[in-house]
């Protein structure tokens, strides 16, 4: 899969969001501020994963139908990704 630029500067937010939970604990700031943030981090990367599984599953989805493929079984695995994710 091919992942465009929303996708990275997604992924980039992200990872400087988590830069900021660490000077946070390097400057030892307070446990419920630090907790919070992390949260924001996590939600941020549960929609990254759901914007790359759907993205992918709509890509896979052409492809099999454009080849006459049932696409029963790429809707079963993208739920299974997004289940393991949680």
């Amino acid at each position: 899969m091919e992942y465009d630029k929303q996708v990275q500067n997604r992924l980039k937010r992200i990872e400087g969001q988590l830069k900021g939970v660490l000077r946070m604990v390097e400057e030892n700031d307070d446990c419920r501020d630090v907790v919070t943030q992390l949260s924001a981090v996590r939600s941020a990367v549960d929609r990254a994963i759901g914007v790359i599984v759907s993205e992918n599953l709509e890509q896979c989805v052409r492809d099999s139908l454009e080849k006459g493929e049932s696409t029963d079984q790429l809707v079963k695995d993208a739920v299974s990704l997004l289940v393991k994710s949680r």
